[in-house]
């Protein structure tokens, strides 16, 4: 039985379609990242997912009791409200002081609890969202562009802490990538959606071109990979978006050994 799972979704503001006749399932323990051009529609169909959008057709089923840990895109703390790490992880149920020991502990921010939410670094408040999260024990961790304002290092710093969240919690993971190209390594499926699931497949580790580590150089450890794909339709008449030149299809002219497509 999947976890939570979208059925033939399909989601309109006003007179405009944002999603159209989307399915998708996430099953117990699996990593899937969700990627796609702006304005395609990622964060709305997370929004579905998670119950705050109603769908205009189609329906979102979840297993019943489903513990969800979610990691917003972006979270602004008011500068001058002092805010301690404690005090964040104790909204909006008190926490105690031994399980909010324990989350930072687990993302590599042990004894950080009377820091200032807003002293903290992108990496590190990061770091913090992800352990409120963990507080849940959830059974699926929906992230929507966790790593965004992330440089690269610390982009491959946070999909291993997620990675190794997985492996000891056995939770799936869902997540929003901000970048068209670069994904998590670990993903078992990655989904490009442009309106309607344009096609899905494995992530392609390509860690050893030469064009990967002039991108991204050798800091990564191998935790991200490039998502090599190509769609066997037409993306002209997609929901009126426009075609994105850096759509990730372009890549397989670019970068070396790139003629095993996934999707």
């Amino acid at each position: 039985m999947s976890l939570i799972a979208a059925e033939n979704l399909s989601v309109r503001f006003g007179g405009a379609t944002v999603l159209e006749q989307v399915n998708l399932s996430i099953a117990p323990g699996e990593i899937v990242t969700l990627v796609g051009p702006n304005g395609s529609g990622k964060s709305t169909l997370l929004r579905a997912l998670l119950g705050i959008v109603a769908p205009s057709a189609g329906q979102v089923t979840r297993k019943p009791g489903l513990r969800i840990g979610y990691v917003p895109q972006k979270l602004y703390i008011d500068q001058g409200l002092p805010m301690p790490v404690r005090r964040f992880l104790s909204l909006p149920h008190r926490r105690k002081p031994a399980e909010m020991a324990a989350a930072l502990a687990r993302v590599g921010m042990a004894g950080s609890e009377a820091r200032g939410m807003s002293d903290l670094s992108g990496g590190q408040f990061q770091r913090v969202l992800l352990a409120r999260a963990l507080l849940m024990t959830p059974e699926i961790l929906i992230l929507d562009e966790a790593t965004q304002g992330l440089d690269q290092p610390g982009e491959a710093s946070f999909y291993r802490l997620i990675e190794e969240v997985r492996h000891d919690l056995g939770c799936a993971v869902l997540m929003v990538s901000h970048d068209l190209h670069v994904v998590m390594a670990a993903s078992d499926r990655v989904i490009c959606l442009n309106g309607h699931v344009c096609c899905e497949g494995t992530p392609h580790v390509v860690s050893n071109a030469p064009e990967y580590r002039a991108l991204f150089g050798l800091g990564t450890q191998g935790a991200l990979a490039l998502y090599q794909h190509r769609h066997d339709h037409d993306h002209s008449h997609d929901l009126g978006h426009g075609h994105d030149p850096a759509h990730p299809h372009h890549l397989h002219d670019e970068l070396h050994g790139a003629h095993n497509h996934a999707g």
